[in-house]
């Protein structure tokens, strides 16, 4: 709950509540703004100033979201891989992630690279050494720079899919069709032990 009154707000969390509000006008098509988030959270015009310093921020911080969303999609089951062949299942969660929210995929990879210091590098960075991770109950032989390196093949090969199903290069008629198509073209590239 919030109220306005001259410079002086109330809110809970706002940062948090600003965030929301942009994914929500991100996910219904529309294009956030500091201004527009503000009206929705219905503060000043001013207060989403004191969180984010200009819309881009405020855009890294919605990123930054998606790939907590993401992470958590993936990290569903909690069971580790243990094989090349269970990776796939990674891929088949990306892909859906991608079709299941285009904005917000779009939005988190769209956009040129953010300083070093950004959110959203961070996040994505977050999730590509979350692969690496996973990669050493698989591939335990392998040097890390080896597994970081098949970290980043492997996620330029899942994101690849991801786009192609975006864009319509790729269409599937069902979600089992889908899923058999993932797994195939990324199983034709994941490495035995």
């Amino acid at each position: 709950m919030s109220t306005s009154r001259g410079d002086e707000y109330h809110h809970g969390n706002l940062r948090q509540a600003l965030i929301d509000s942009a994914v929500d006008m991100l996910e219904r098509g529309e294009r956030f703004s500091l201004r527009g988030v503000a009206r929705e959270v219905g503060v000043s015009q001013t207060a989403p100033y004191r969180h984010f310093s200009d819309r881009s921020r405020l855009e890294s911080a919605v990123a930054t979201e998606g790939f907590r969303a993401l992470a958590v999609d993936l990290s569903v089951g909690g069971r580790m891989p243990e094989r090349p062949e269970d990776l796939a299942d990674f891929a088949v969660t990306y892909v859906r992630f991608a079709l299941r929210r285009p904005r917000m995929f779009r939005l988190m990879f769209g956009d040129e690279c953010d300083d070093g210091d950004d959110e959203r590098v961070r996040a994505a960075t977050t999730l590509r050494e979350a692969l690496a991770a996973t990669l050493t109950s698989v591939y335990p032989d392998r040097t890390e720079a080896s597994r970081n390196d098949l970290a980043t093949g492997l996620w330029a090969a899942v994101h690849g899919l991801a786009c192609l199903y975006l864009d319509g290069k790729l269409q599937s008629a069902s979600d089992d069709l889908l899923e058999e198509q993932v797994r195939g073209a990324f199983g034709a590239v994941v490495p035995e032990r």
